[in-house]
This record gives structure tokens, sequence and C-alpha cells, in this order.
């Protein structure tokens, strides 16, 4: 068995506990032999635990990138603003690569990846992990096998968790537009890519409103701190109290990881990052601008049409419900369980997902899409892949496009935009 030789740009949250975990766990198909992370205790822990020298862990991916070639493929989990820089570096290099989503800030920018990645011949997987999850790939097995006939109408929501949203987009990285992405980039260019996928023709029309209606100023309790940390009055209600989040409850070990800490954190250190950090500030007093919900309105090029919901105000999760010409699914990522009713019998079918698909072990992360991705993306830089869900670089910026077209829609009162006109647009 070819053993693949990884770099790793990036140690936080994805390149160290997501991939870094699942590479230590398939040590007979990946080598980590170099990483880059200005983080000292990121840093060292991946060193640690890869066993690599000092020669070959540096505080910053341009370092890494202009050594002579010394691995086969890269990760690149950088923060989203800082994918292009790295994958253009990357694919000059001859390097194949994992690209953590969303591929690029701005659509321009996407295209530019496509455009090296062509020229140079570069094998790109972007990490659209829910094609990988046994649930998705259910959902895919099934319309291919014609249980429906032939799908006119998807609606699809992205239940982001009201917790999630406190932590990723209002205290967190993707809280503000300027700084990062407009969050159904950073968060639904998963479900973009997987609606086009499930429907199996190009989006041809998008529309989208949306707003943040909720985690701002105005529906700040009153007498509330600046921070849950200097005693706020409401604290033993509030559902987004930091304390209770992020040191008494499980949700600590995010703190650990995401806010740059030793990995071996003492419960003072944690409070001290509440008292410091952006994930201690009251969620109603951040500096958040992007959406708490959006509504996508999708036209595919066959007449179906597609409805994506994204929205905080839920417990999280993702569900969905497909109907066809000769029945509907209702699916619901947290069951193990599809249901179907077929129009020829008048009646609901159950399937359990293990048993509809065979084949890949599900892995924590996902619903077992961080795992799947990591065994196809073996497959596919080995030239064994025989998988459905993996798809090429150019597929995966066009539903990227949709995202970046829904927040314009969004933005301008809720115009139609022709995907087309679009995307000439941008490569012009």
């Amino acid at each position: 068995m070819k053993k693949v030789k990884v770099l790793v740009a990036g140690c936080g949250s994805r390149g160290s506990n997501a991939y870094g975990k699942i590479m230590e766990r398939m040590p007979d198909q990946y080598e980590v032999v170099g990483i880059a992370e200005p983080i000292d205790s990121r840093r060292n822990d991946m060193k640690r635990r890869f066993n690599l020298s000092e020669e070959v862990c540096f505080l910053d991916w341009k370092d890494m990138a202009a050594q002579p070639k010394f691995a086969d493929m890269v990760v690149i989990a950088t923060q989203d603003y800082m994918h292009r820089e790295p994958a253009l570096a990357f694919i000059e290099k001859g390097y194949d690569i994992l690209l953590e989503k969303p591929m690029a800030p701005t659509p321009k920018e996407c295209m530019e990846i496509v455009e090296a990645a062509k020229k140079h011949n570069t094998k790109i997987l972007v990490c659209h992990v829910l094609r990988y999850t046994k649930f998705f790939k259910t959902l895919k097995q099934m319309i291919s096998d014609g249980l429906i006939g032939d799908v006119q109408v998807i609606n699809h929501q992205e239940d982001v968790g009201h917790i999630h949203q406190s932590h990723s987009f209002v205290r967190g990285n993707w809280r503000n537009s300027e700084e990062t992405t407009p969050m159904i980039l950073a968060k639904c260019c998963h479900d973009t890519d997987l609606l086009q996928w499930l429907v199996g023709s190009k989006c041809k029309k998008v529309q989208s409103f949306g707003s943040l209606s909720h985690f701002n100023a105005k529906n700040a309790p009153e007498g509330a701190p600046d921070r849950c940390t200097d005693g706020c009055p409401h604290g033993d209600t509030c559902f987004y109290n930091a304390i209770k989040l992020y040191h008494e409850h499980i949700a600590a070990e995010w703190m650990v990881h995401v806010c740059g800490v030793n990995p071996n954190a003492t419960d003072e250190d944690i409070m001290e990052q509440l008292r410091t950090g952006p994930y201690g500030r009251c969620v109603y007093k951040c500096d958040n601008d992007v959406v708490d919900h959006q509504t996508v309105n999708m036209e595919f090029e066959n007449g179906e049409t597609v409805t994506l919901t994204m929205t905080a105000f839920t417990k999280g999760g993702r569900h969905t419900r497909i109907m066809g010409t000769k029945g509907e699914i209702e699916a619901h990522a947290k069951n193990d369980y599809i249901t179907v009713y077929t129009f020829d019998d008048r009646q609901y079918h159950e399937y359990k997902i293990a048993d509809y698909v065979g084949g890949n072990t599900i892995a924590s992360g996902h619903g077992g899409g961080d795992g799947g991705i990591m065994e196809a993306l073996y497959e596919y830089i080995t030239d064994t892949y025989e998988g459905f869900s993996i798809c090429d670089i150019e597929t995966s910026a066009m539903n990227h496009l949709i995202s970046f077209a829904a927040e314009e829609s969004r933005v301008n009162g809720g115009t139609v935009i022709d995907l087309d006109e679009y995307a000439k647009k941008v490569t012009e």
C-alpha cells in the first residue's frame, strides 16, 4: 500500500483536530512530514503527535512552500481569507491539495484556483464533507435508484443551532463578513454543493432573503455587561452564558483548541480566555454583522426548484425533503433511517441507512464526513477511487458561486440572479 506524504498548513480545529487525528488513525495510508502553524502550542502539539523534527515545523506556510517539494499533498486548513495564496503556491510546486471550504472569500479567487489547477493538472479536493457521510450518500443513491422518480422539488434546512451560531457566527471567527466571508458561504457552501449534487443538474437562477435580527445590541438584557465574566445579572437564565458554555459544559473542549491555549489547559486558563478573549463577550454586544437567518431559492436547468433555509434558532442539524414524480423522501441527518413515501402503493417505507448503503465506516466529525473524505482522498490521490461523492474543482467552484450569488441577491433586496451571467462576469 502506497503511503501518501502530507503537509498540513494550519493546525487549528480542522487541520489538527479533524484531519490530523484521522490521519493518525490511518498510518498505513498517510504520513504527515511537515506542518506550518504560527501558534506555538498548536504547532508543538502536532510536532509531538507526528514525531516531526524542528526543521519541518514552520511558523508560516510560505516558508514551508519555499522548500523543495518534500511531500505528495498538502492540507490547507488556514482561515477562509488565507486559502487562495497558499493554494496557488502549492499548486505551482506540484502538490495535490485537500482544501478546506470555502475555497476562497471571493468568486474571483475561487476561479483563479480553478484555472491554476487546470493548468498544472492538480488534484484538488474541497472539503465538502457532507458528500461523504452515509446519510447523504444514501439520499443520493436513493435518487439514483429511482425510488421517487425524477426530482422536482427539494426543501432543505440547515439548522445551525443557537449555540453554534453564538460560538462561530457571533463571538467567533466567522462573525464579521468584512473579516471573513458571508455566513451563507462559510456555513452553507456545504449545502449548496450538496443540493446541486442531489439534483444532478446545473443551478440557473438564485434569489435570497435574510437578516441579522436577534444577536444585536437592541436585544441585550437590561444591565448586561460587555462580558459574561463581569457579573451579568442574567447569567443564570441566559442561553449564551459563556461561563456555562465553555467552563462548566463539555463544550469547554472547544476553548482548548479554538482559542490557542495549551492543549492541557487548566480551568483557570480557560477562564482567562473568557475574561480577555472573544468567546467571553456578551452575544448581544459583539462586532458581528452576519445574518442569523437566511433563505435561498434556486431554479435548476431542468426546472427543479430548491429552497435552502439557514437558521440559528434551532437545536441544530440538517433535514431534507425531496419530492419526485413517483414519491417523496423525508430525511433528518440526526436519524439513522430515511422515510420514503411511494405513490404506487401509497405507503411509507423506512430504510435504515446502514442497511441501504454499505462500505465506508462512520467516524466522528460532520456525521462521518471527515473520516469519509479522508478515505476518499487517499483513493483519489492513488488513482483507486470508485465512489460517486468526489467532484472536480470546477464543479466545486460553480457550487460556491451559488452562495456568492445568494449573498449578492440578499443585500440587493432579493433580486433574481442568472448564475451563468454571474459566472461569466466573475471570470471576465
